[in-house]
């Protein structure tokens, strides 16, 4: 234990081993949805579903391990939502696009990735950010999150008669779970009771088995080959130039969803300085596009920090130990595949829709705890309250960390001109700002 403790400084972070073993296990369970959900959408693109399913987990693991020993944060990693579906039914079902030259994009996309943090590009972008967008990126991630756990949870689901979204059946068991969870995480987490969120979820889990809202599967199982996959991207192919535009879009997708999520958790943390530096920046953004690379060559979409690494965050982690729990859990999951379905399989209420009620009562607490970097914001400036305010509402409503960034990225710097402030305004911030602009131009 003494070792762990100056290794990872967890009694100079104000934490405890103990402290660090919840919260890794709290931020896999909030993941593990995603050791199913990957290889069910990547095999819709002719991808073998057992390959992909170790693929993720390795990858994961690695990285996430990486993440805890090399930068010494609470941040794991994983194959990114949304870049899988772009992967899976854009890239190759809609362009026809075979998967393995669609791997070979991932990662050409990811060396692209290594060279810019080699070269200190993404942390001067990260350094750029006024304090206030930072802010508002935590909070916008809280909203997210939040929005993210509400739909899971079927709490809130889309209007068939017409709107967008209305409030779920909240007489059906499955969706007065997560409120239940939510309740007990509330209540424990204001008795300072350790390990709150895993015993809500655990409660509900242990409610929800007699009704088959979670189903238990058995406890292990062989793990399934890696080698439908394994080194399988066709690199001469994705080379290709009518390519080049592809590998862009996953790199810029890829990009700036690490900006916010690594902002928002370091700063959820205290692990931001108060000038909005984030030390070890480098380390952070060298095992994330590392990550990238690795996991195409296993045989999976890209692999970026998670938001969910803030549930355990919320937990207490604060040092690269609850990365490396998360980790070794990934591990496990190959050898312990019933298990880990029990809690991130889902639950399918109706055809073709997949809830996961166990995670989401966590998710929305996590949510609701980013909001007070808010009070970080000085609304009493509009040049600085107004983009900030951009980015906490775009995250949610366009399901998108990148797409929420960018409406804060692209006004902060037009309404600094146009009041005459425009020397507050680093250069990357134009920079960034004509990015977004050529992009939806453009891509």
């Amino acid at each position: 234990m003494g070792f762990l403790d100056r290794f990872f400084k967890i009694s100079e972070r104000n934490s405890s081993v103990r402290t660090e073993i919840i919260a890794g296990l709290t931020t896999f369970i909030t993941m593990a949805y995603i050791i199913f959900v990957q290889p069910t959408v990547l095999s819709a693109g002719g991808m073998d579903f057992g390959a992909v399913l170790a693929a993720t987990c390795i990858s994961s693991a690695l990285a996430s391990i990486m993440m805890g020993l090399y930068a010494n944060y609470p941040i794991a990693l994983a194959p990114a939502m949304g870049e899988n579906i772009f992967f899976t039914f854009t890239v190759i079902i809609a362009m026809g696009i075979p998967w393995n030259v669609a791997l070979g994009i991932i990662f050409i996309s990811g060396v692209l990735f290594l060279l810019l943090t080699f070269f200190n590009v993404r942390e001067l972008m990260i350094n750029a950010i006024p304090m206030s967008l930072k802010s508002g990126i935590a909070v916008g991630i809280g909203l997210f999150i939040a929005f993210i756990g509400l739909v899971y949870g079927g709490i809130i689901v889309k209007d068939p008669g017409g709107g967008v979204l209305k409030l779920g059946d909240v007489k059906s068991l499955h969706v007065l779970l997560p409120l239940i969870g939510l309740l007990i995480i509330g209540i424990l987490s204001y008795l300072r009771v350790k390990g709150a969120m895993l015993i809500g979820m655990a409660v509900i889990t242990l409610i929800a088995l007699p009704f088959g809202i979670v189903q238990f599967h058995g406890v292990a199982s062989a793990p399934p080959s890696i080698s439908p996959t394994l080194l399988k991207m066709d690199l001469a192919a994705a080379i290709s130039p009518q390519y080049f535009p592809l590998i862009l879009v996953f790199l810029f997708m890829t990009l700036f969803d690490t900006v916010g999520t690594v902002v928002g958790v370091t700063q959820q943390a205290g692990l931001m300085k108060e000038d909005g530096s984030v030390p070890k920046l480098r380390q952070i953004l060298m095992t994330d596009a590392t990550a990238t690379v690795a996991g195409a060559a296993l045989g999976t979409s890209t692999v970026v920090t998670y938001i969910e690494s803030s549930a355990g965050v919320q937990e207490g982690g604060r040092t690269g130990l609850t990365a490396v729990v998360a980790g070794l859990m990934f591990i496990l999951a190959l050898f312990f595949e019933p298990l880990a379905k029990m809690l991130g399989g889902g639950y399918s209420p109706a055809p073709n829709v997949s809830l996961y009620p166990v995670i989401a009562p966590a998710l929305i607490f996590v949510g609701a705890m980013l909001m007070r970097s808010v009070t970080r914001i000085d609304f009493s400036d509009l040049t600085e309250a107004l983009p900030a305010f951009l980015v906490i509402v775009g995250m949610p409503l366009t399901y998108s960390i990148a797409d929420g960034l960018a409406f804060g990225f692209i006004a902060y710097p037009i309404i600094k001109l146009f009041t005459g402030r425009v020397k507050e305004v680093h250069p990357i911030m134009h920079v960034m700002g004509i990015i977004f602009i050529l992009r939806y131009a453009f891509l």
